[in-house]
């Protein structure tokens, strides 16, 4: 390894946090981006079969315990957390359509929506406010964040299934109908809604047991 490579390693192995090209190459005395990229596949190929990988998240990097080795630092047991059908559909359709107001959730579900499903979202981690809709009310809108896919192992947005990979795969169900519209939704310009409706019954779960 030359000596870019390895400065971006030592770099990546003690940041508290996931960097990009650009703060990489900031923190390595201006060295050019793509100097750093090239550095970067390098080395998430020289890691791909170890125990730890190179892997990038929304255009961030950072290392991670292989998949396959992550039950060894597994110290508690596995929890199964709840997720209402409610909030199934708010992350599919937010994750699909990008960034989206709470009414064009709503005109894609049919139903008011809780600001409790969303709380619910932001706490897990999974979607954050994005800034406000310039339009009349300037309704704020919401998107995905790169917990999200660390949590579902996704480098982008661009690798969330298609409909047909759901349905083979059988998780297509009960958020058919929600996901569909989601990725077929043409933005309306419209305010957000204040009206909540109720939190529904929850009825999906999800783990909560992501690699170390």
């Amino acid at each position: 390894m030359d000596d870019l490579v390895r400065a971006v390693e030592a770099t990546l192995f003690a940041s508290e946090a996931s960097m990009s090209v650009e703060a990489l190459a900031a923190h390595l005395g201006g060295a050019e981006a793509a100097d750093v990229r090239s550095a970067l596949i390098e080395l998430a190929d020289h890691y791909r079969e170890r125990g730890i990988r190179l892997v990038e998240r929304g255009k961030l990097w950072h290392f991670e315990t292989a998949p396959d080795m992550a039950h060894l630092l597994r110290r508690e047991r596995e929890q199964v957390r709840r997720l209402s059908r409610a909030a199934t559909e708010v992350l599919a359709i937010i994750a699909y359509h990008e960034p989206v107001s709470r009414a064009e959730i709503e005109s894609i579900r049919g139903v008011q929506t809780a600001k409790g499903t969303l709380d619910v979202l932001m706490e897990a981690g999974w979607i954050r406010m994005a800034g406000r809709r310039e339009v009349p009310g300037r309704p704020v809108i919401y998107a995905t964040t790169t917990e999200f896919l660390e949590h579902f192992g996704l480098a982008s947005r661009r690798d969330l299934p298609g409909l047909d990979e759901l349905r083979a795969a059988g998780l297509l169900d009960p958020i058919d109908e929600a996901l569909e519209d989601a990725m077929h939704f043409e933005s309306p310009d419209e305010g957000d809604s204040d009206c909540d409706a109720g939190a529904e019954a929850d009825d999906d779960f999800i783990s909560d047991d992501s690699p170390a």
